[in-house]
């Protein structure tokens, strides 16, 4: 069950790590390179995915959080 349980966490830190850098920050960083340029001229699926990577953002830290809690209380 442990083992489990940190293969688990190991997805979602990963999943944790990638659904931060696709927000897109000041300069749009990571999440400009990837969607393109063209996408923001028009705003609205930009704003849109800023939207949707923000929720996955706090599902998967508060997975963690419960992923990490759970691993101390079995340790």
């Amino acid at each position: 069950m442990k083992t489990g349980l940190i293969i688990l966490e190991m997805i979602v830190s990963v999943a944790l790590i990638f659904s931060i850098m696709l927000q897109s920050g000041r300069d749009a960083g990571f999440s400009g390179a990837v969607s393109g340029m063209s996408d923001n001229l028009s705003g609205n699926k930009a704003k849109g995915l800023d939207e949707f990577y923000k929720k996955i953002t706090s599902v998967t830290a508060i997975l963690f959080i419960l992923l990490s809690i759970a691993l101390v209380a079995i340790h």
